[in-house]
């Protein structure tokens, strides 16, 4: 048989129920000649006459009676199944995977309260996701949504509210002599090896995080590559290299052996929510819409 056409079957099954083009097609909202040619198109399909029809009355062939009854609960189950699906997507309650780097701070944990108290029946669960693989596990469905570090520029990604815009600071052991400076400019980063996120992050995240060369065009040197922030943090502390991080991340990490100098000349960091589009649903835009009310 061709293409199936479901408005074909949907009509053969209210006409089988009214047996009356008229009523049929005040049903269904169409003319009573749409009928005719849904179930003529019907017909042509399956190779033979389903409805036999004269001046006085509308009937079904005996072919016709066995297709209603085997075709109702099928087209009921589709019905069903795509009545379920509909509501799942309309609905928030229930849980929802969030994954952050590094850490979630208060902004973004008010953010999760004001969440739950909107919506009730709802949750979200906190996981920590890897440095090095910042859109994996969103990828993998790990989690439902994450908060990554921009820039986002992977296929099936869409990227929500944009927050939390910061100055970068310079994460250096006190060891390293720009220690001692109360601010340092993105040329004096040619003098400290950065380390940088590991594979499988992208080459362009990583080095949005760790750039190769200043803004002037000298070479940064590359230093060690980590798959979490903490490694990289007693990297930092034993004089390996330096990190570029966020003023909140970096005020998060600090120890007495790690200071963290303004860096000028960089850009601002920025934070962002990302889903995949393929599993996005309104649970994940209702705490995308909270996001964005509530997190500067």
């Amino acid at each position: 048989m061709g293409g199936l056409e479901i408005r074909e079957l949907e009509c053969f099954l209210v006409l089988a129920e009214e047996l009356h083009f008229g009523r049929t097609g005040e049903r269904l909202y169409v003319s009573q000649s749409r009928v005719s040619q849904l179930i003529g198109s019907l017909e042509r399909r399956v190779g033979a006459r389903l409805v036999s029809r004269t001046s006085r009355s509308v009937r079904l062939t005996p072919l016709g009676q066995r297709f209603r009854d085997a075709l109702e609960p099928a087209y009921g189950a589709l019905r069903a199944a795509v009545e379920e699906t509909r509501s799942e997507a309309r609905s928030v309650p229930g849980p929802l995977r969030v994954g952050f780097q590094g850490t979630a701070d208060d902004r973004l944990l008010a953010a999760v309260t004001a969440f739950q108290d909107r919506h009730a029946g709802s949750s979200v669960e906190i996981a920590e996701i890897p440095l090095s693989d910042p859109f994996g596990p969103v990828h993998r469905g790990e989690v439902d949504a994450a908060v990554v570090l921009l820039p986002v520029e992977e296929d099936g990604l869409v990227l929500g509210p944009v927050f939390s815009r910061q100055p970068q600071r310079l994460a250096i052991s006190t060891r390293h002599p720009l220690a001692r400076r109360a601010e340092v400019s993105a040329e004096d980063l040619a003098d400290v090896p950065l380390i940088s996120a590991a594979e499988p992050a992208g080459e362009y995240w990583r080095r949005a995080h760790a750039p190769a060369a200043t803004p002037g065009g000298r070479p940064i040197p590359s230093g060690p590559a980590v798959s979490t922030l903490q490694e990289g943090v007693w990297l930092i502390a034993a004089n390996r290299g330096g990190m570029l991080l966020c003023e909140p991340t970096a005020a998060y990490h600090r120890r007495r052996d790690v200071v963290d100098v303004p860096v000028a000349g960089l850009p601002e960091t920025a934070l962002g929510l990302v889903w995949h589009q393929d599993h996005e649903n309104a649970r994940i835009r209702a705490f995308a819409a909270v996001v964005a009310e509530t997190v500067p």
